[in-house]
């Protein structure tokens, strides 16, 4: 009986549309002044956003049990789901962000950290980004909202970087205290929190010494960048094969890098090592691919097709042991590349 109700209230309420019809003021009046116009606008662009995530949320809402009654009954492959946006010209992609916003706004609200009254003062994104935000910072973002402030993605960004400055365990005692004091802006520090929380603890350690003795923005900055190049090290080392065959000692050799000031100059050496050994493994198949292609060239063409026989002719070098390329317009330089296969 509650679901029926339910229906014939959703049904009369489609007899009633919201009618959005706004006074927009008229761009040509000059007597306006440039502040009020815009302000003008701003309210009026804030309502059709309101509007815009309360029918997106419902969206979400009802393409969820669409989705969800289909895994229970249906044939296991969402046939009848994809059938249902196919008939609305709706993409799946489209149809996901409108379940992702759903369930957003169903967290919060179930757990109680948000009052259906404040939802008007979110926009899309930000319900979205307060849903993956840590506990702590979707209680500040709906105090703020429960306030009357208006939250975009901005303001939850701003939050969450605020609230990183003060709890990361990642930061000395020293930054926390200046960034109490707005000495250091959040700003600087959750990109510093983000790039030391890709480290191991032992290069931790010495960058939070480092921040420690000198909690400033450059400092901040400066640190934030080592982190960044420390990082990008130790992903490619580990992906450089040349690195195996002798056992080095990465660990050390950071530190070395570091100390010497050299700590980016040795990530990018080890990050372009990587990636032309990834180069070099791409070259190989790509030659053994136009190899046995102009193999099964040969073999279907004759004096029938001179042109594509000719065309054979040309490109078959480069699928043989030594390859060469000249560089530049004019043949500048020309590049040999010998290919020897070992088993």
């Amino acid at each position: 009986m509650q679901s029926t109700d339910n229906f014939d209230h959703i049904a009369a309420a489609l007899q009633q549309p919201v009618d959005l019809d706004f006074e927009l003021p008229d761009p040509e009046d000059e007597e306006i002044p440039e502040v009020e116009f815009q302000k003008q606008l701003d309210i009026a662009w804030q309502v059709c956003d309101r509007f815009d995530l309360q029918t997106e949320i419902w969206r979400g809402r009802i393409l969820r049990a669409i989705r969800d009654r289909e895994k229970k009954g249906g044939d296991g492959r969402g046939t009848g789901f994809l059938k249902w946006l196919k008939e609305r010209e709706i993409s799946k992609s489209q149809a996901y962000a409108w379940i992702q916003l759903a369930n957003s706004a169903d967290t919060l609200l179930e757990e109680g950290k948000l009052d259906p009254n404040a939802i008007n003062n979110f926009s899309k994104r930000a319900f979205v980004e307060t849903a993956k935000s840590s506990p702590e910072v979707q209680v500040m973002v709906s105090e703020a909202a429960q306030k009357g402030d208006r939250i975009t993605r901005r303001e939850v960004r701003q939050l969450t970087d605020e609230w990183t400055a003060m709890s990361s365990e990642l930061l000395p005692e020293p930054v926390k205290l200046k960034a109490a004091e707005n000495a250091l802006p959040p700003r600087y520090i959750a990109p510093l929190v983000k790039e030391m929380e890709k480290l191991p603890e032992s290069h931790q350690k010495s960058l939070q010494k480092e921040i420690a003795q000198n909690p400033d923005v450059d400092t901040v900055k400066q640190v934030t960048a080592d982190a960044r190049s420390l990082a990008k090290y130790l992903k490619a080392a580990a992906q450089v094969q040349a690195l195996n065959e002798e056992e080095v000692d990465i660990e050390t050799a950071l530190i070395e890098a570091q100390r010497v000031g050299c700590l980016s100059i040795a990530a990018d050496l080890v990050n372009q090592a990587s990636q032309l050994e990834q180069t070099i493994g791409k070259l190989y198949m790509t030659w053994k691919r136009i190899g046995n292609l102009a193999d099964r060239l040969y073999v279907d063409t004759g004096a029938s097709t001179p042109q594509l026989r000719s065309l054979l002719n040309c490109l078959e070098p480069l699928g043989s042991e030594v390859m060469e390329l000249q560089l530049g317009s004019v043949g500048e330089r020309t590049i040999r590349l010998q290919i020897q296969e070992t088993v």
